[in-house]
């Protein structure tokens, strides 16, 4: 890492000399420190070296054989860019920048359902004006709205299905009086399609952000467990995509946790000399709306202290659990408590002690049903690989079988087909006799191939001697 950096520094060209120069000694001291640490080797890394170091560097192409100066550049740039990748991946396992994203589109969802529930609300109300007043939630109202149509259609028989979306008898019964009695006025059929679709759309996209919520709440109970078990998932996200990540809100101080989110008051107070903010986005937690109006300032102090804490926690611990968010979240209601009627509260080291004793046993047992996980996964690829090895030895071993018969067929073909061409016509046949017994041991020591061709000149020579005795015959 720290030569992947020394290089990709290197390639900034536009970086004044005196700045790389003293940057680069930086880097060979960490270097140097490395080696010490792990091989043992005192480095000295100050004067002499430094210039012999930047030497090598200049003139390392030359140095090494078969390395020039543009494949030794694409090396160094190849670095960088693994190096830009090693922290983009480092960054990725984290996973808070799933948060920051879900938090920001949760927001931009709740402002767009609330345009398009009141532009659902006057686009209906036209034809239904009663109904706003009767339901006020923008969710059942759409639903009311493309439940219902038509006003006048509305009838004793769909009194039930007006109780399961409002889930109250006497507010389905007053809907359909109002229907009855109702102002509005009337409206086309096609007027009616149009304001239904756009009332399923409504429908759909908080459905949406139901199941983003139920997304956000998992992704937080697995990055920063502690700090949603303390401050609530949705305020927990706020903070951390406000400071960009976990990483820079664990790095953050208590007094800038307390007023995250309200940098423009405090500034402003700041530049009037008046009162700064006492909390930001950590007014949204329950903590701070029970308290007492005097008391507001001191348990904000108080929960930003206990969020830097649980953001710290989650941040830098290997198997991050929300034991020491619920012993925080248990700190901060006796702090309430003590605020309203004077009980003292538990000393913060019996807490810790307590929360670690249990954070032990927790983290043993997730880590117990992790190589109980891999245990499993090992086997089941043995298994996989065991299984694939058997399919091809079968295989093989079928393709051997099909292979047999089919070379025995091919070798009885070969063999009828010689004795075919080795069968002499009638003639030549007792040529054999003949010649005697001589000829036929003679025979049977030449090969195949060469009987074969015996046979064949033999044939023609016949062949020859019926053509001669023929013309003889026709002169």
């Amino acid at each position: 890492g720290i030569l992947h950096e020394d290089l990709r520094l290197l390639l900034e060209t536009s970086m004044p000399a005196k700045k790389k120069k003293a940057v680069l000694g930086v880097a060979d001291a960490k270097i140097g420190a490395a080696i010490l640490e792990e091989l043992g080797y005192q480095c000295q890394t100050g004067g002499v070296v430094a210039e012999i170091l930047r030497g090598i560097r200049l003139h390392f192409h030359a140095l090494v054989k078969g390395l020039t100066s543009q494949s030794a550049s694409k090396a160094q740039l190849g670095l960088g860019h693994s190096y830009s990748r090693a922290k983009v991946k480092f960054n990725v396992n984290r996973v808070d920048n799933m948060i920051i994203q879900s938090i920001s589109l949760l927001d931009q969802l709740d402002k767009d359902i609330n345009t398009f529930s009141m532009r659902v609300r006057e686009w209906y109300g036209y034809h239904f004006p009663e109904l706003i007043k009767i339901v006020s939630e923008n969710y059942t109202y759409c639903q009311l709205a493309k439940f219902i149509g038509n006003r006048k259609e509305l009838s004793e028989e769909s009194l039930e299905g007006l109780e399961e979306i409002v889930m109250d008898a006497a507010k389905a019964q007053a809907i359909l009086e109002a229907s009855r009695s109702s102002m509005g006025m009337d409206i086309s059929p096609l007027d009616l399609i149009n304001i239904e679709s756009f009332s399923r759309r409504v429908i759909s996209l908080s459905e949406y952000r139901k199941g983003l919520q139920e997304y956000l709440r998992s992704k937080m109970s697995q990055v920063a467990p502690s700090l949603s078990a303390l401050i609530g998932e949705v305020v927990g996200a706020r903070l951390i995509s406000h400071a960009g990540s976990l990483t820079n809100l664990a790095k953050y101080p208590a007094s800038t946790v307390q007023i995250l989110g309200a940098e423009k008051a405090l500034f402003r107070a700041l530049k009037t000399r008046g009162n700064t903010p006492k909390y930001g986005l950590i007014f949204h937690s329950t903590f701070i709306g029970r308290a007492a109006a005097k008391n507001k300032g001191r348990i904000s102090r108080y929960l930003a202290n206990k969020c830097t804490i649980a953001s710290r926690i989650d941040c830098f611990s290997e198997i991050p659990t929300s034991v020491f968010g619920d012993k925080l979240r248990e700190q901060v209601e006796e702090r309430l408590a003590f605020y309203e009627t004077g009980e003292a509260p538990r000393k913060n080291l019996e807490v810790m002690k307590e929360a670690m004793a249990e954070a032990s046993e927790v983290v043993a047992e997730v880590k117990r049903k992790q190589e109980k996980k891999e245990k499993k996964k090992k086997k089941r690829e043995k298994r996989r690989l065991e299984a694939l090895a058997a399919a091809a030895e079968e295989a093989e071993n079928a393709e051997e079988n099909d292979e047999e018969p089919k070379n025995k067929k091919k070798k009885k073909k070969k063999q009828q087909e010689l004795e075919v061409e080795v069968e002499p016509e009638p003639e030549a046949a007792l040529e054999p006799e003949e010649n005697g017994l001589e000829e036929e041991e003679e025979e049977e020591a030449v090969p195949k191939k060469k009987r074969k061709r015996a046979v064949e000149a033999d044939q023609e020579d016949e062949k020859k001697k019926k053509r001669k005795k023929k013309k003889k015959t026709q002169d």
